[in-house]
């Protein structure tokens, strides 16, 4: 009886190392997750000299200001928006699987009308509601007058369907040269305003505009990678009975955008949160730590720019075995890259900040720090959300959600008055935790029940 437990055992264990073993498709996941990451690493490099100039030129509390900016409208577009790369990379991985490449043309343009009407009407909203709620808020004049401006950039996020494009066709250099660009761009124009000595509103300008120049970028990318595909003509595409090509697209679009945003009221609003609860330099400080954080979240990007294909892919040619393979070697992946991170930044993170943007920020350091283990968390969550979304789970994603941004929300409310800031990077950590784990839970009760 021990000997069967251990040769069982022995079996068993085998069996789980044989799939971490890397094979072809873990080879061809790696190169271009190295393309993506080369691009990244070196736009983020450069996005953080284009940070460092603006944060000197402007000190804390403009920066702070410009930082509400930028968040406001990135929050009101992450709202607003409806992703529409997440249904059309799963539908769309399924019509190439299944050599349907009208059907395919037809879904990219539902992709790129859902874009298109979800940026003006994100625009509209971010107007209305700052010239409504100016007074009501105490906002001065001259900041609402900033965040109307850069309220421009919302038009042209018609981000969605390019990414969608890219990613169906492995065209993964693209989007890195295209970060590249933006970043060498933006600072140069940013070396450019403080040689000239330009104050708030031309820095505005300049991350404005980058960024318009990013999106439309990233657009006219996709359509050229279309004709080379012979996809040509999508605008030209009608839409009717595109419900009955795609079983449950709306479905999966409108629960994949309430997933979002819910989300986004943590993940978007914190800033402006920390702003109200405190103050413009402490809002700066944390926009900087987040920022630092956001990188390496961006890395995890990358890799789900690469992975959710993949698994959409495999899970439309029912191949389980590889499903799997790709969420384990993945959350394993970016959670050795995150605590080799973590042990990095520690020693180095207050001097470079020093260095960077001056010794005003130097107290942003601790907050990074703690940001970095929220981001670990969410990491790993990632690779399950994209793995219960190609298996068309988006409903336990959306559950999952929710309870770990009404736990965000509930942590900040009463930490943030409490220890400033720092309130703010505790509350990612519940809302990370919460996320991993009910996803998880969600995630093997749905491959044990198939594998049974």
């Amino acid at each position: 009886m021990v000997l069967f437990d251990l040769q069982h055992a022995r079996k068993k264990l085998r069996k789980r190392v044989s799939g971490w073993r890397p094979g072809a498709d873990f080879s061809s996941r790696i190169r271009s997750i190295g393309h993506l990451l080369a691009g990244n690493a070196s736009s983020t490099v450069i996005g953080l000299v284009a940070f460092a100039l603006t944060a000197r030129a402007l000190g804390p509390t403009q920066y702070g200001i410009l930082a509400l900016c930028f968040t406001y409208t990135r929050a009101i577009e992450r709202i607003i928006s409806f992703q529409s790369w997440q249904p059309l990379i799963k539908y769309g991985a399924e019509a190439l699987e299944g050599g349907r490449t009208e059907d395919l043309k037809q879904l990219l343009k539902f992709g790129l009308v859902l874009d298109l009407s979800a940026a003006i009407l994100a625009w509209a909203l971010a107007v209305v509601l700052l010239v409504a709620g100016a007074s009501l808020f105490g906002i001065a004049p001259d900041t609402r007058t900033l965040a109307l401006i850069y309220c421009f950039v919302l038009p042209f996020q018609l981000s969605g369907m390019p990414t969608a494009v890219l990613r169906l066709f492995g065209r993964f250099r693209s989007l890195a040269y295209l970060q590249v660009a933006s970043s060498v761009a933006r600072a140069c124009l940013c070396g450019v305003g403080v040689a000239l000595n330009w104050g708030l509103l031309e820095f505005t300008l300049i991350w404005m505009l980058t960024q318009i120049f990013s999106g439309l970028g990233l657009l006219w990318i996709a359509m050229r990678v279309l004709r080379g595909q012979n996809f040509g003509g999508i605008l030209f595409m009608s839409m009717q009975g595109i419900r009955v090509r795609f079983p449950g697209l709306w479905r999966f679009s409108l629960s994949a955008n309430l997933s979002l945003t819910i989300r986004s009221s943590a993940s978007e609003l914190d800033t402006l949160i920390v702003g109200a609860l405190t103050d413009a330099a402490s809002a700066g400080l944390y926009h900087i730590a987040k920022r630092i954080g956001r990188l390496g979240q961006q890395a995890g990007v990358q890799v789900q720019a690469v992975v959710y294909p993949e698994l959409s892919r495999a899970w439309a040619a029912q191949s389980i075995k590889s499903f799997t393979r790709i969420v384990s070697q993945t959350q394993l992946l970016l959670l050795a890259a995150g605590i080799i991170g973590l042990v990095v930044l520690y020693p180095t993170i207050e001097p470079l900040l020093v260095l960077a943007a001056g010794p005003a920020f130097a107290a942003a350091a601790p907050l990074v720090i703690v940001q970095g283990f929220a981001v670990v968390l969410t990491l790993c969550a990632a690779v399950l959300r994209s793995a219960l979304l190609s298996m068309g789970q988006e409903r336990a994603v959306l559950n999952s959600v929710l309870i770990a941004t009404l736990f965000f929300h509930a942590t900040a409310l009463v930490a943030i008055p409490q220890i400033g800031a720092m309130g703010a990077n505790i509350a990612h950590i519940v809302m990370s935790a919460l996320w991993l784990i009910t996803m998880h839970l969600s995630y093997r009760r749905l491959v044990g029940s198939i594998k049974e």
